[in-house]
Order: C-alpha cells, then structure tokens, then sequence
C-alpha cells in the first residue's frame, strides 16, 4: 500500500511539475493536474493537502536532489576547478532538460503569489560555490587574493543571470555554450596559473562526460 501510494504522489507530481512550468501557479488548478494525471482530485488532496501544498513538493522536489548531485561532484578525482565548471554546465543542462528543475525555477519566480513558505533559492549553490574556491585555494589552483565567499556570491549572480537571459531569448537552448563563454571571461582572474580557458573546460566535458547519468535529479 504504501509503495503504491508513492507511486501516484510521484506521478502527480510530475504532471504538476509539467503544468507549473507551462501555466505558472495561478494558471494551474487542481482539476487540470486530475484531468492530465489520471488521478482523482481527492487523492491529489490527499497526498498534497492543497494547491499550495502541491506547488510547495515541486519545489521541495527542485531542491531536494542537489545535495547528491554536488557530493557526486565534490568528489571527483580531479582539478577543483574543472570539477566546479562541470558541476555549473551539468547545472546548466538540468535548468534545460528536467521538468521538476524548471517548473521549481518558475514557481520560485512566482513566489509572491503563493501563499507559502517556500525554500531559499541561491543560498545553498553560494555555500557550495564557496567551498569548491577555498578547495581550489587549498590546492593552490586560486589565484592570490582571491576571497572565496565573495567570488562565490559573484558566480553564482553571473550564472543565473546567464540562464535567466538564455531562457528569456531561446529557450535555454544556448545554456551550454552561454556558461561556457561565461567562464572563458572569468577563469583568466580565478587561476593562480592562468592557461587557457579552453583547457579548463575541456577537463570539465570530460568530467560531464564520465559522470553522465550518476548524479543526475530522479524525477523528469
């Protein structure tokens, strides 16, 4: 019973995540989830509570699965840096290709009109983003002066910015090439060595390329 219970919350939810991502929050009701999951509306309220509950799980659902997808990253055996600028374009591919991800960015944009208390976007990346540069630091990748919590706020602005510009103005389909000539910009200020930007990034694709498919969020 219980397995079976998960299973419908699982797939409500990611019809709402589809409908959220396409109509926003007030142009998404209960019966429109109901209509396109199959499911009954007393069982969407009975696993969610309310509309405003169901909107809150997609976000939880947004949030919840980076914490894995950065320790796979944290991980790797290699240059902090390159695993930092994989960690931002396999980032970059979720705000592209997974529908929880999108529809938590959407809702999170809508946040003033939904009457809840909702998770803090940013914060967690910022923290993460921190760590990475006084690792990169550590291993003598940073260049001198560097100061990891303010660089750190400064990348994670820079990369949102550059999502929010590529999804206003095609969709998101540039994402990839858009953070890449992003860190073209910056890697030249961040290394202790500076090289060529390209090498850098080129040990990130490797990086993406070896990781694809383990650490990626669950629910499409």
């Amino acid at each position: 019973m219980q397995e079976r219970a998960e299973v419908t919350r699982r797939a409500v939810l990611s019809t709402a995540a589809v409908l959220f991502e396409q109509h926003g929050y007030v142009g998404t009701s209960i019966s429109d989830v109901a209509h396109t999951s199959g499911y009954t509306s007393g069982a969407i309220y009975f696993h969610f509570g309310s509309k405003e509950g169901l909107a809150r799980s997609v976000l939880e659902a947004h949030f919840a699965e980076w914490p894995r997808y950065v320790e796979c990253w944290e991980s790797q055996d290699a240059p902090v840096l390159d695993r930092l600028v994989g960690l931002s374009i396999a980032v970059a591919r979720e705000f592209r290709d997974n529908v929880i991800v999108r529809a938590g960015n959407r809702l999170w944009s809508e946040r003033g009109i939904i009457p809840v208390s909702l998770p803090r976007p940013f914060v967690g990346w910022i923290e993460v983003t921190a760590r990475m540069l006084a690792a990169a630091e550590a291993a003598g990748e940073l260049a001198p002066g560097v100061d990891a919590e303010r660089t750190a706020r400064v990348l994670v602005s820079s990369f949102y910015g550059t999502h929010t510009v590529s999804d206003a103005l095609n969709n998101r389909r540039d994402i990839e090439d858009a953070v890449s000539d992003l860190w073209t910009l910056l890697l030249p200020g961040l290394q202790a060595a500076p090289v060529d930007a390209a090498k850098c990034l080129e040990g990130a694709r490797t990086l993406l390329a070896a990781t694809r498919g383990k650490s990626a969020p669950s629910m499409k």
